[in-house]
């Protein structure tokens, strides 16, 4: 799990902002706590750092995003993570990020919905998160996420109206995924929601999918199957912004 990327990109976007979004829902069905898988959230937010972008983090409802304890456990912590714990600013921000609706998407050259269990509570049930992510495409940014994060575009609309995801190859976290970790009581499963809009689901299967890595770039999108694939989402979203800088 956590595969390194073995492709990099060395880019300068200094200048050009970057939008982290992750849920408020911190606890399961069965009582669980939750929240943000951690390196989905840690893992594209320093990349976007690091590529000199300044960063925002937000949510549905603004305030806390709890990140999923069983995320920070030593066997699925990431340097990212280690990163973030020693990181006042980033600690601040995630515990008192932005609310969604007061944002202005065309301040942002680029858009990623961080997914973990918790999402799957919120950000397709967010009408407000809808129209932000239908304005940020209206605006043609990048827009991308991993994971339960792509449900985050569930109430987002292309220009005619119909589904955002309706005819676009997108990917998230599978169902045979959700199963095999024996957590299907959320209310929303990425997989059956995404083809429910139309869209084009593609995936990777594995003997157990959390061992799976898949990612997949249809024109301003960019979503990624599970954990595994934040890192490539990050980079692929900023090769996007930069070869848009670059016009």
């Amino acid at each position: 799990m956590h595969p390194d990327d073995t492709e990099t990109i060395d880019v300068d976007l200094s200048g050009r902002r970057a939008l982290v979004i992750a849920t408020n829902h911190g606890v399961l069905d069965i009582g669980k706590p939750t929240g943000v898988f951690a390196s989905e959230l840690t893992v594209p937010y320093y990349a976007f750092l690091d590529a000199g972008m300044t960063v925002d983090v937000a949510s549905p409802a603004g305030g806390v995003i709890p990140v999923d304890p069983q995320s920070l456990k030593p066997v699925l912590r990431t340097e990212a993570c280690d990163r973030f714990l020693a990181d006042d600013e980033l600690r601040a921000k995630v515990n008192g990020s932005l609310a969604v609706g007061a944002l202005d998407m065309a301040d942002y050259d680029l858009v990623y919905l961080a997914g973990g269990w918790g999402a799957a509570f919120d950000l397709g049930f967010s009408e407000e998160l809808g129209r932000q992510i239908t304005r940020a495409n209206e605006e043609d940014r990048v827009i991308g996420g991993v994971c339960h994060g792509p449900l985050g575009l569930a109430q987002a609309k292309a220009p005619d109206g119909s589904p955002l995801v309706k005819g676009r190859r997108v990917t998230a976290v599978t169902d045979k995924q959700v199963r095999e970790l024996g957590i299907e009581g959320t209310p929303h499963h990425p997989e059956t929601e995404l083809r429910k809009l139309g869209a084009e689901f593609e995936s990777e299967s594995r003997f157990r999918d959390p061992f799976a890595n898949h990612w997949v770039v249809d024109g301003n999108l960019v979503t990624g199957q599970n954990q595994n694939a934040a890192p490539m989402v990050a980079r692929e979203m900023l090769r996007l912004v930069s070869e848009r800088a670059e016009v």
